[in-house]
C-alpha cells in the first residue's frame, strides 16, 4: 500500500500559473522598490512559465516586460544620477 498518493499531472500546470502571476506581481512591486532584485526574479519567473507553457501566457507576458522595464529604470535612474547608488542626503 503506497503511504502518498500519485502525482498528479495538474500540479506542473498550477505551478507555472503561480510563476506566471508571481512574475506579473514582482514586475509591478519591481517599478516602485527594489528593482534591482525584483527585476530579474521577475524576468526568470516569467520565462520559466513561459517555457512550460503557462494557461496565463499574457500575464507571463507582462511579467517579462515589467521586469525589463524594471531594469531599464534602474539604468536610467543610475544614469541621470550619475553613480549606481542613490544619496539619501541629496
Amino acid at each position: 500500500m503506497p503511504l502518498t498518493a500519485a502525482p498528479s499531472s495538474r500540479t506542473g500546470r498550477q505551478d507555472t500559473e503561480g510563476m506566471a502571476v508571481a512574475s506579473f506581481v514582482l514586475g509591478l512591486v519591481g517599478l516602485l522598490v527594489l528593482n534591482i532584485v525584483l527585476g530579474p526574479i521577475a524576468i526568470v519567473l516569467a520565462v520559466i512559465a513561459l517555457r512550460r507553457n503557462t494557461p496565463r501566457r499574457f500575464r507571463a507576458l507582462l511579467g517579462l516586460g515589467l521586469g525589463i522595464a524594471d531594469l531599464v529604470v534602474l539604468a536610467v535612474l543610475a544614469t541621470a544620477q550619475g553613480t549606481a547608488s542613490w544619496s539619501v542626503w541629496g
